[in-house]
């Protein structure tokens, strides 16, 4: 089926080799998955919008000589999921997971996390570290970075950051991040990086996403080739990983700060028993704490405990 033209029933039957009840049955179970069909009688069927399909041959060689080793799947529950028990298993550093959909993406604080089929980009990384996993505070704070650094490769320079895993344009959610460390006390570690990026959300999906939210093609104004993305999201955390393993994060912190959404801003930090503070933020700490100064003082909050809400001016 093309983006472009339409095909006839009886044209995509005779293709498949099926009959064009199958066709008909086929589409609607496509419609139900999130995929917009235009159906028009005498004409037949043409997609709304067209589809970039991911190709693990394709990304693994624009990805040259960086180490990745990527594998597509149609269809998984979980990519980090699947990855975690895949390097509990052994697999190898750098493993790439990624698929067409998600049955049951996860987000920060048991959140679900939903996408169309062919609506988002899902992929999970694993990166064994030579560090603790109390090393490794700061590592959603480093692969926020490397994400934002891939939307501006692509166009999008407004993308912004959001303490302590997500990425935001105009306010709005565009990428989340799951992080699962497994570790030594003293070393080595292992993450399993799971990267979610929402790039065409139909209207009827945003209604059931409990926060306001944002896409790529209406950030950028066009369609979004998924091979493309994910390469450059690849090669981008790459860089920042490879120095965060070396350097740790200080030396990223500055530019940490410079594109966080909320830096020097008026904000109010909600605990998960509804306990609040207000003030105003004054950036990170060198364990990725997020520093906001109150009429009390400055406070210290970490991961995984708080939600950040702008205060309106």
């Amino acid at each position: 089926m093309s983006g472009e033209e339409f095909r006839s029933g009886e044209a995509i039957a005779r293709y498949l080799g099926i009959s064009r009840a199958s066709v008909h049955n086929a589409v609607r179970q496509a419609q139900a998955l999130g995929i917009d069909i235009y159906s028009v009688r005498g004409r037949g069927y043409r997609l709304v919008f067209p589809h970039s399909w991911l190709d693990a041959e394709h990304i693994q060689d624009a990805l040259g000589g960086l180490g990745y080793r990527v594998r597509r799947y149609e269809q998984l529950d979980s990519t980090n999921g699947r990855l975690l028990a895949m390097g509990q298993a052994g697999a190898e550093h750098k493993t790439v997971l990624t698929t067409e959909w998600q049955t049951g993406g996860r987000g920060r604080r048991g959140r679900a996390w939903l996408s169309p089929l062919g609506g988002g980009l899902a992929f999970s990384v694993l990166w064994r570290f030579n560090r603790t996993a109390s090393d490794l505070s700061c590592l959603s704070l480093a692969v926020g970075l490397g994400l934002v650094r891939a939307l501006r490769q692509i166009g999008l320079a407004e993308a912004q950051l959001k303490w302590p895993n997500d990425v935001l344009l105009g306010g709005r959610k565009l990428a989340g991040i799951l992080i699962e460390l497994q570790g030594d006390v003293l070393g080595p570690s292992m993450a399993v990086i799971g990267v979610g990026v929402n790039v065409r959300l139909p209207d009827e999906l945003r209604h059931e996403i409990d926060q306001p939210v944002v896409d790529l093609v209406e950030g950028l104004g066009m369609a979004v080739e998924r091979n493309h993305l994910l390469v450059q999201c690849l090669k981008h955390l790459h860089a920042v990983l490879e120095h965060y393993e070396r350097e740790g994060f200080a030396e990223l912190r500055a530019e940490w700060e410079a594109n966080h959404a909320f830096h020097g801003r008026e904000a109010r930090m909600i605990a998960a028993q509804g306990e609040s503070w207000s003030g105003r933020v004054a950036g990170i700490d060198e364990a990725g704490a997020l520093l906001l100064d109150t009429d009390a003082g400055r406070r210290r909050f970490y991961s995984g405990e708080l939600s950040l809400r702008g205060v309106p001016a």
